[in-house]
């Protein structure tokens, strides 16, 4: 590591620098592409949910019974 704080200063410009060359690449999907994939995520999660929640009651009452 470089103790000189010139170097400091020239390693962040150029790290700043290849940030905003590699931002300019970027391909931004269209709005009705990032919708539909943000319901489609949302779908699989509340469904994903739902059976995590269903599986956790039905061992809860397994456990209750074995339990009791």
């Amino acid at each position: 590591m470089e103790m000189n704080p010139v170097g400091w200063v020239r390693g962040t410009r150029d790290y700043i620098g290849d940030v905003q060359g590699e931002y300019q690449k970027i391909t931004w999907p269209p709005q009705a592409e990032a919708v539909a994939g943000t319901i489609g995520v949302t779908a699989v999660v509340a469904v994903v949910t739902i059976v995590l929640g269903f599986v956790d009651f039905l061992l809860s009452r397994i456990m209750q019974y074995l339990l009791s």
